[in-house]
């Protein structure tokens, strides 16, 4: 088990520092898109890889919130002012706004929903960033589901256990992992325009390296690779994720400042909605990490069919 550590920490810490020494110098070439399972994921876990790409690290900073993070309550409240799903969007939101406002005035957002494979999906456009809300059911940890909302979870509607995910707004409904995955295609297909890199961050799925993970995170994971897995221009960046607690402190002090600056407005984000946070926990067992290993792309992206066929009309 040390022996492993020591490989580990050796293996990562050396692919975040080859990771951070690249971004700034391919901004214009490079969309950027971060696909969390629960809207406090990417905080946690790929932050401040996250805040760099929306300040100086990429063009475009597309951030994928898959579940609606709802545990169990679906539309549900729990008792409070408004529903538990909609108070983490709000925190995500406000973690986004707050990083891509830094050194400037807040401006006003672009709030939609887009068709994309036959799905309504709610879309936020700020700056340079976007924001998808798919609000599919949590999955709960091991993938089971919750009662409430019918035992749906992404678990088992790629194991076939489910043979439909609905949106818990009821805006969408997701036949099959073949279409789910469809629908992460085209919302990467619609963000990336002629970008010529596109960077896919998702959890650690080689569970060597990252154990006992959350089993929406995974399935997040594999979702968006299964949706690139033709694509020639892809970089992989793979993060620890509830292994990290396990893990020493790995950011600088300015580094620590950005994770855990994001993520405390993420928490004040859900606290305005009337529901409550865990800040001593999550700080105490994840903020100061940062682990990471990168796959580099192969190649350069074609534009997508949609702009080939539109430059052809």
């Amino acid at each position: 088990m040390a022996a492993y550590r020591r490989y580990l920490l050796a293996f990562l810490v050396l692919a975040a520092f080859a990771g951070g020494q690249a971004v700034a110098a391919e901004k214009a070439d490079k969309v950027s898109f971060y696909f969390a399972a629960h809207e406090d994921d990417w905080q946690l876990f790929m932050n401040p890889s996250a805040f760099q790409d929306v300040l100086e690290g990429a063009a475009k900073t597309v951030f994928v919130h898959v579940t609606a993070g709802d545990a169990g309550l679906g539309t549900g409240d729990g008792g409070r002012k408004r529903p538990y799903y909609l108070a983490r969007e709000n925190g995500a939101e406000d973690a986004i706004r707050f990083m891509a406002d830094t050194d400037h005035e807040p401006a006003k957002p672009v709030v939609s929903h887009v068709v994309l494979n036959n799905h309504r999906i709610f879309r936020i456009a700020y700056r340079n960033t976007v924001s998808y809300f798919l609000r599919v059911p949590d999955g709960n940890i091991k993938g089971e589901g919750f009662p409430d909302t019918g035992f749906q979870s992404l678990k088992r509607l790629h194991d076939g256990a489910v043979r439909t995910m609905v949106a818990v707004d009821g805006t969408a409904v997701y036949r099959g992992w073949d279409d789910l995955v469809r629908t992460v295609r085209a919302i990467v297909d619609a963000e990336r325009g002629r970008a010529p890199l596109v960077q896919i961050n998702i959890a650690e799925t080689d569970a060597a390296i990252n154990p006992d993970d959350h089993a929406d995170h995974l399935m997040v994971a594999r979702a968006a690779l299964d949706a690139v897995k033709n694509l020639s221009c892809v970089r992989r960046v793979s993060y620890v994720d509830y292994a990290s607690a396990k893990l020493p402190e790995n950011l600088n002090a300015q580094q620590r400042d950005m994770e855990s600056s994001v993520f405390a407005v993420t928490l004040a984000g859900v606290q305005a909605f009337d529901h409550g946070t865990s800040w001593r926990h999550y700080d105490g067992a994840y903020v100061g990490r940062n682990y990471f290993r990168v796959q580099e792309a192969g190649g350069s992206c074609a534009p997508p069919l949609s702009q080939v066929a539109a430059a052809h009309r």
